[in-house]
């Protein structure tokens, strides 16, 4: 199986760069209502990931209540939790699963280490649930 087959491109999605601010990050989670987003560089390639959570941990430890002061802290300041781990793009679906035990989506990158898109953990147990649904009519 393709891993692709699940891509949801980077086209379509939000993310932030290694170069934004603590304000930007959150402003651009918000306006997409997403809980963690990928992080790239200038280059576009996969840094890591940042949730909702290691926001507002971050925003505890600068003991921050107002957010202009938030315009003046590098996102790659704030500690995240979680090691979002990459696959590749020609990565089985082994790994991909293993990967997605842990973390909500998988980022995808392609050969250059380009970020190209995640694949979601919904889509995976889609994917899994209808292929046992199938496999259970076929036992019939």
């Amino acid at each position: 199986m393709n891993i692709l087959f699940f891509l949801k491109p980077k086209s379509e999605l939000a993310y932030i760069y290694d170069y934004h601010t603590l304000r930007q990050a959150l402003e651009i989670m918000e306006y997409h209502k997403y809980s963690s987003v990928p992080i790239l560089n200038k280059e576009g390639k996969y840094v890591g990931s940042i949730t909702e959570g290691d926001l507002l941990w971050g925003l505890k430890k600068q003991n921050l209540l107002n957010l202009k002061h938030a315009e003046d802290i590098s996102i790659m300041k704030i500690e995240r939790r979680l090691a979002y781990n990459c696959v590749r793009a020609d990565s089985d679906m082994e790994d991909l699963i293993e990967k997605a035990k842990e973390q909500n989506f998988v980022p995808v990158v392609d050969d250059q280490e380009h970020f190209i898109g995640i694949i979601t953990r919904k889509d995976i147990i889609t994917y899994c649930y209808d292929r046992i649904k199938e496999c259970c009519r076929n036992d019939r």
